[in-house]
């Protein structure tokens, strides 16, 4: 058994959070969601850019402790059980979901192995979704019965439209890396033995960028599902606004004009 579920690590403004129970192809456990949701709460920190989230051992997220469920139900019957599942998803949803999306920088998934149940929930939370080619994609909340948590009964819509959303949960199959990416899924599919240096590339690449306008242009999409067209066109004016009082705006209005490239710095 590993001994610290969840690995923490930052380099050049890039901190990367590594699920660290491979031996149960790291599936949540609550320390596990405990210390995921601490590891990004740091990462809040404007010495933080961007937000690389993977797994170890050859898979991203298998989803929730089924054999701790079952242990709960045998010891404690449908409330101990009941108690278990309010207490789990209330503390993944509070403290890694909604953190995810409120994080104002780009969270990356670098998807190797299986996505599953809550590990596909968690990586339909993130801005970027890159999978390696042998990856795969299972809803699995149908398999146990049960509905579903983690964010996918709102993002996974919103991903790939409802009627397909309503055919990934009822088929419970397992869906391929090309597949995802076909309906939208994920956002890239690279050679396995690339993802590592792939996905840290790009978290790289996206943490020398405008980083507070990702943040915005984050929060304002989030903010779209709700808002009519004239609190969105309204939410849009503030953040232009604001946004043109930062030394990266600045920054960027000038290279455009001297034709040369930006140099942002994350103010």
């Amino acid at each position: 058994m590993t001994s610290d579920p969840i690995l923490f690590s930052k380099q050049n403004s890039v901190a990367t959070i590594t699920l660290n129970r491979p031996e149960a192809r790291n599936a949540l456990s609550p320390d596990m969601i405990a210390d995921l949701g601490q590891a990004l709460r740091s990462c809040r920190s404007g010495e933080v850019r961007a937000v690389l989230l993977k797994g170890a051992g050859g898979a991203f997220c298998s989803g929730g402790d089924v054999k701790d469920f079952t242990n709960k139900l045998e010891e404690g019957g449908p409330d101990a059980i009941s108690q278990h599942l309010r207490d789990l998803a209330g503390t993944l949803h509070r403290e890694v979901i909604l953190e995810i999306r409120r994080l104002a920088k780009p969270v990356i998934a670098a998807i190797a192995g299986v996505a599953a149940g809550g590990g596909f929930s968690l990586m339909l939370a993130c801005d970027v979704r890159i999978a390696a080619s042998n990856s795969r994609f299972l809803m699995a909340y149908a398999n146990i019965g049960a509905p579903g948590d983690g964010g996918s009964t709102f993002l996974l819509p919103r991903l790939v439209g409802a009627g397909k959303a309503m055919d990934l949960y009822l088929a419970s199959q397992p869906l391929s890396a090309e597949a995802a990416l076909e309906i939208g899924l994920i956002s890239q599919v690279v050679p396995a033995e690339e993802l590592d240096r792939h996905a840290l590339e790009t978290a790289t690449r996206l943490a020398q960028g405008p980083t507070l306008a990702y943040g915005r242009f984050k929060a304002l999409m989030d903010r779209s599902w709700t808002n009519d067209l004239e609190a969105q066109l309204e939410a849009e004016t503030e953040g232009m606004a604001d946004i043109a009082r930062t030394s990266d705006f600045h920054e960027g209005i000038r290279a455009f004009t001297d034709k040369r490239r930006p140099w942002f710095q994350g103010r």
